[in-house]
């Protein structure tokens, strides 16, 4: 078995529409077609892939319950992204990793979940 990518990340949520709201405009990502499932929920597309499902909650999930430390997206433009974040007031961490010499940029969703976009190692911020 060999993985090729990431398929989904699946977040429970009480705040669907902030949190579809969140990824539409801070990512990108736009709503599209879901199974008529037993929750509620939506799922968000990067292209022709539902890449984030969110399951609609009555109350916010419990401390103790299982919780995503991130999910990852690839991503080109790392300058037009930066200035993205910056223009929309949204606070995150930028890191370049040792080595590999890739750029990852840590922001958090509305429920708090870590989401990192990474950027390959001939990107740069003027660029």
């Amino acid at each position: 078995m060999a993985l090729i990518g990431l398929d989904h990340v699946n977040i429970r949520t009480a705040d669907l529409e902030g949190l579809c709201q969140f990824y539409e405009d801070v990512l990108g990502l736009a709503q599209g077609p879901r199974p008529n499932l037993n929750s509620g929920g939506a799922w968000l597309y990067c292209g022709s892939s539902a890449v984030v499902h969110l399951v609609a909650l009555s109350e916010p999930a419990k401390v103790d319950e299982v919780r995503i430390e991130h999910f990852a997206f690839c991503a080109e433009g790392l300058a037009v992204f930066l200035a993205h974040l910056d223009g929309k007031g949204i606070a995150y961490k930028r890191v370049t990793v040792p080595g590999s010499g890739r750029h990852q940029v840590f922001i958090r969703d509305p429920d708090s979940n870590r989401v990192e976009i990474q950027f390959g190692p001939d990107e740069s911020e003027g660029s």
